[in-house]
């Protein structure tokens, strides 16, 4: 679990926050009106689109794993259908719309300081554009499934080496 010491000032009341033992966990407490902050998890949503035997991978433009593929995927925003979140991700790093089908999986498990607590897998099929990486990829491909690409992150590995 991520550590909260970003957390110094109490969004309520600027106090200076303490840390306290509550709820099972060492938690910022603001001394003066008695704000508790609790780490909500990070979401993803990410889309396994397929044709044949090839799968649609990007390549990371950004650190951590940056020149590694990955599927398409990014944080689900507040209020934002994850379903929703999987399909704007594809359009924005790969120029593709996709039609979102199905969850595959949901993974747990933050890999990197920034990343995810969760992500949401999803199966996608194309409905229409032209593939051109943008946003957070510098390159998006169809791969064969038996030829993949140095991939990043153990969450697409799992998805992808099942």
């Amino acid at each position: 679990m991520a550590h909260h010491s970003s957390i110094k000032y109490c969004p309520r009341c600027g106090a200076e926050v303490v840390y306290e033992d509550k709820f099972g966990m060492l938690r910022p407490v603001c001394p003066q009106c008695r704000w508790i902050h609790f780490q909500d998890p990070k979401v993803a949503a990410a889309v396994l689109v397929e044709e044949g035997s090839r799968v649609l991978l990007v390549r990371r433009v950004n650190e951590p794993f940056r020149g590694l593929w990955t599927l398409p995927a990014g944080f689900v925003n507040g209020g934002e259908d994850p379903a929703e979140a999987a399909a704007r991700e594809c359009f924005e790093e790969t120029g593709l719309s996709v039609h979102v089908m199905q969850v595959l999986d949901v993974i747990s498990g933050r890999e990197h300081e920034r990343g995810a607590d969760f992500i949401i897998v999803y199966a996608a099929e194309v409905l229409s554009g032209e593939l051109t990486p943008a946003d957070d990829a510098d390159a998006a491909e169809w791969f064969e499934r038996n030829n993949l690409p140095p991939l990043a992150f153990k969450a697409t590995q799992k998805v992808l080496l099942k």
